[in-house]
């Protein structure tokens, strides 16, 4: 659908809960079309999960996201969630994984990306000893997860960390974050 503005005009859309475990059915050119006719442009998107790269003005951006939001909350009866990163978000997200420089699998990695950034002692109530061997690292509105037994096996949820951080997130694994990011660049 052409080639994306300049990279300070461009967003990541991540959408919760779509197209997962047979719930909650949405086309992907059906959800382009919802950025496109919120004045987004040069919108594409990835995989069936949920994910729109686009290019708009900060203030169309962030009207994108909600105009998103209620139309496929309306859609789909439930409240869904629509998570938006700039694409420098997403570059410094890639960039600071902590577990990288461990030389983890990045099979095993994933980032959950929250709606707003918890507070410090909601943070740092988070159980570190909840799944072993299961780790976590939150920095600012992003929480990463190493999953060695992977993501259906940990206690670390979004059901708890929603809970404990008190507020929505949606989850990616590694391989995805960096695609959306080569898309958003590309």
């Amino acid at each position: 659908m052409g080639s994306l503005a300049t990279s300070s005009d461009t967003y990541v859309a991540l959408l919760r809960g779509i197209n997962v475990g047979g719930r909650n059915r949405l086309p992907m050119d059906e959800l382009a079309r919802l950025f496109e006719h919120a004045g987004c442009a040069s919108v594409k998107t990835y995989i069936q999960s949920g994910n729109a790269v686009f290019a708009a003005a900060p203030a169309i951006a962030l009207k994108a996201r909600e105009s998103v939001a209620a139309a496929v909350s309306a859609r789909m009866g439930t409240d869904i969630p629509v998570v938006l990163r700039s694409v420098a978000d997403l570059a410094r997200v890639v960039e600071e994984n902590p577990f990288l420089a461990e030389s983890q699998d990045p099979r095993t990695l994933h980032v959950g990306f929250l709606s707003d950034r918890p507070s410090p002692d909601r943070a740092a109530s988070l159980d570190p000893d909840r799944s072993p061997p299961d780790e976590f690292v939150m920095r600012g509105r992003e929480i990463y997860l190493c999953l060695p037994n992977g993501m259906a096996r940990t206690r670390l949820t979004s059901g708890y960390l929603e809970r404990v951080l008190a507020t929505s997130a949606t989850f990616r694994n590694w391989r995805t974050v960096v695609n959306l990011l080569s898309m958003a660049t590309g």
